[in-house]
C-alpha cells in the first residue's frame, strides 16, 4: 500500500473536522431546542394547574396594598435573585406609570443577613425579619425550588404567627411548603430547578401586571 499523500491527509482531517462540527452543531441545536420545548411545556402545565389560585393570589396583594399594608419577598440564590427582581418591578414600576407599591425582598440586607446568621443560625435569616418589618395584612411571597428550605418555612412559620397572608412559588412535589401557606403557585411538571425558576419569574411578572391593571386601570 502506497502511503498517503500530505494533501490526501490533510483533505481527510478536514472532512473529518467538519463532520465533527456538523454534527456537534446539530446536537448544540437539539439541546437548545430541547429546553425552550421543555420551558414551555412547564409553563403551560402550571397555567392548567393554578390559573385560579393565581387569581387569588393577585387578589390578596392588591387587598393588602389597598389597606396600606405591603409585600414581603424571600428566597435563597437564584430565588434570593427573583425576590429582589419582583419587589424592585412594585418598588419602581414594571410596565405603566404608578405610584410606588410597598415591596420588600428580605435577601438584600447583608448586615441584617450575616448578623443574623451569625449570632443565631442561617435558618433564621428571614424569620427574624419577618418578625421585625412584618405586621397583621401583610403578604409574603416565599420562593423556594423544592418548597423544602429551612430558613424559608421558618419565616413561613412566623407569618402565621403574625397573620401575614403567606403565598408560596415552588416546584416539584412542593415539599414541606405546600400545606404551610395560604396560596400555593406549584410549577409541578418538573424539579429540575432552571425550569421551575424560569416558571417562577413569569409568575412573577404575571402578577406585577395584574396587580397594575387592577388598582390603575386608567393607566
Amino acid at each position: 500500500m502506497s502511503p498517503q499523500s500530505p494533501i490526501s491527509i490533510g483533505l481527510e482531517a478536514s472532512f473529518a473536522s467538519a463532520k465533527g462540527l456538523a454534527q456537534g452543531t446539530k446536537g448544540m441545536k437539539d439541546m437548545i431546542n430541547s429546553a425552550f420545548d421543555e420551558s414551555i411545556r412547564v409553563k403551560q402545565t402550571f397555567l392548567r394547574e393554578n390559573l385560579e389560585v393565581l387569581i387569588k393570589t393577585i387578589d390578596a396583594i392588591v387587598a393588602a396594598f389597598r389597606t396600606g399594608n405591603k409585600l414581603l419577598l424571600f428566597g435563597n440564590g437564584g430565588s434570593a435573585a427573583d425576590a429582589q427582581h419582583i419587589a424592585a418591578e412594585f418598588v419602581n414600576r414594571f410596565r405603566i406609570e404608578r405610584p410606588p407599591l410597598a415591596a420588600l425582598a428580605l435577601t438584600t440586607d447583608s448586615s441584617a443577613l450575616t448578623s443574623i446568621a451569625n449570632d443565631y443560625d442561617y435558618t433564621q435569616v428571614f424569620a427574624r425579619q419577618v418578625q421585625a418589618l412584618g405586621k397583621a395584612g401583610d403578604v409574603a411571597i416565599a420562593l423556594s425550588t423544592s418548597g423544602s428550605s429551612a430558613n424559608v418555612l421558618a419565616a413561613l412559620a412566623v407569618c402565621k404567627q403574625i397573620n401575614i397572608h403567606t403565598i408560596g412559588l415552588t416546584g416539584g412535589t412542593g415539599g414541606k411548603m405546600a400545606d404551610q401557606v395560604d396560596y400555593f403557585l406549584n410549577v409541578g411538571a418538573t424539579t429540575d430547578t432552571a425550569r421551575v425558576q424560569e416558571s417562577h419569574i413569569l409568575i412573577g411578572h404575571v402578577i406585577c401586571a395584574a396587580v397594575d391593571a387592577t388598582l390603575y386601570p386608567a393607566n
